[in-house]
């Protein structure tokens, strides 16, 4: 499983012209979830995500968590980040999971981010959707399950 970490002023994410998900001041943090990933992955991404230390504290240094400051996180599932480009210039989309598979691991993910008492805001999953957000720093963070020790 992968995500990618933006820290926004504000993000919000429309499907059909209305908004389904909105934050200000926190995180907007895309999921791609592959074929061979696991509850463990997704538990593991959330449990990561909750206690990176991505936002400014006083001093404006990355030092606080998103728990730490009580913002809000934006989540929208993103299959186009499990794009292997390795064969050509065109993305082959083969490793992503089956949208049954990736939006029950999706959800568990997000589950997870309120039970350690986040307040998570999501996109429209397996839609279209238009998303605007404005980042701060800027700061982005790329995490990836099997990246850990």
């Amino acid at each position: 499983m992968k995500i990618v970490v933006q820290r926004v002023s504000k993000a919000l994410v429309k499907t059909e012209s209305k908004i389904v998900g909105k934050i200000d001041d926190g995180l907007f943090v895309l999921v791609g979830v592959f074929e061979d990933d696991s509850e463990e992955d997704a538990l593991y991404l959330a449990d990561k995500l909750s206690k990176l230390r991505i936002m400014a504290d006083n001093k404006g240094k990355m030092n606080l968590s998103v728990s730490n400051v009580n913002a809000k996180i934006l989540v929208v599932s993103q299959f186009t980040l499990c794009a292997d480009t390795t064969a050509g210039n065109r993305p082959s989309f083969v490793r992503a999971a089956a949208p049954d598979k990736a939006f029950v691991l999706y959800n568990l993910f997000v589950e997870r981010l309120n039970k350690l008492g986040l307040v998570v805001e999501t996109g429209s999953f397996g839609n279209y959707m238009q998303i605007e957000n404005h980042l701060d720093g800027p700061v982005t963070i790329v995490l990836d399950s099997k990246d850990r020790k």
